[in-house]
Order: structure tokens, then sequence, then C-alpha cells
């Protein structure tokens, strides 16, 4: 049987640490060795498979009603044999839900990842949010997208109330075939926010 200290990475146990960090090494119950590192922030959660992939997990001692100021995880819990769900303030992980949510997939007040589900604002290959951006987004208030839906929706394909767009549905309609003059109207004033000055 191989010896549990060649089941993790020798950087796992000769890390540098600074005075008042504490290591643990626990055991799994398949005997495989988890390292756990608390630091002044908060507590690392190290864990190496033999095959070469990686678990880690840091949850900060900070907290705000309950949840973690930040909470980061990466790869396959040994104990569960599933991924944890990235739960904080802000939360980064493949899935993750907080405040500020980045992962593959996110939900939060803002969310950022391939499926970015996000009450205020949702940034994603797939996002939702009242401002949403992304390759299709579901907007309340704005979208920008590839498809896009919104009260005021940018797209190359486009629903909403003022839609600007290659191909365009809606009241106020700026396309390739429409252009409806209160959608015109609306639009140039709304890009020259975004003009810099001339001096």
């Amino acid at each position: 049987m191989v010896t549990s200290n060649l089941l993790t990475p020798n950087f796992l146990y000769h890390l540098p640490f600074p005075k008042g960090t504490k290591k643990h090494i626990a055991v799994t119950r398949d005997t495989w060795p988890m390292t756990t590192i608390t630091t002044h922030w908060g507590t690392w959660r190290r864990f190496a498979y033999p095959n070469g992939k990686y678990f880690a997990e840091f949850r900060s001692h900070a907290t705000f009603w309950g949840l973690p100021l930040l909470h980061y995880t990466r790869g396959i819990c040994p104990e569960t044999g599933r991924r944890v769900v990235a739960k904080g303030i802000v939360a980064v992980g493949r899935l993750a839900m907080g405040a500020l949510a980045i992962g593959q997939a996110s939900f939060g007040l803002i969310a950022i990842g391939q499926a970015g589900l996000g009450l205020l604002l949702g940034l994603g290959q797939g996002a939702t949010g009242l401002y949403a951006i992304g390759q299709v987004s579901i907007g309340v208030l704005f979208d920008l997208g590839q498809v896009a839906t919104g009260e005021v929706a940018i797209g190359q394909i486009a629903f909403g109330k003022y839609v600007l767009a290659q191909l365009g549905f809606g009241e106020h309609v700026w396309s390739m075939d429409r252009a409806d003059p209160e959608a015109v109207a609306f639009f140039k004033a709304f890009l020259t926010r975004f003009t810099p000055l001339e001096i």
C-alpha cells in the first residue's frame, strides 16, 4: 500500500506558513490525507488525488449574516465525491451563490459566469437580471446580447420596448429594415453617454 505522503504533492506539506498559522492533516474515510491550513484570514482545505486532480476550498473567518465574506472552491471534495457549492458574500467556484457570485454556474445579486443568473446584474454566456449582458440574455431594464430581451434591448436579435438590433421586434425598433424615429432618437441620446467629450 502506498503511504499517505505519496498521495499528496510535497507542496502541500512544505508551504511557508506565517507565524500563528496552524496546519492539520485530516484523514478521510479512504485514509487519504486532507490538508487543512488555518491562517489569519481563513481556512484552506486541500487534497490531491493520485491521478493529479486537485480539490481546494477557502472559507474566510469573517462572516456577514452567517455567510463567509469569501468562499472559494475548486474540484471534487474527496469526503462527499461531489463539488462543493461556493456560498458567501463573494463566492467563487464552479457552482457559486452569493452577493457577488463568480462561477461556471452562478446565482446572486451580481452573477458572472457561463450561466450568470443575477438579480441585479448578470454577465455570462447565458445571463439574466435587471441588467443582463450575455450571448443569450434576459434583462428586465437593459439587455445587451446576441439574443436579447428587455425594456432596452441591444443585440443581433432583440425583443423589447426600445430595440437596436440587426433583427428587432418591439414597440420602437431601429433595425436593418426599420428605423422608428422614437427609437433612433432614444438610442442616439443613449449612445452619447458613452462617447468621449470633445475638447
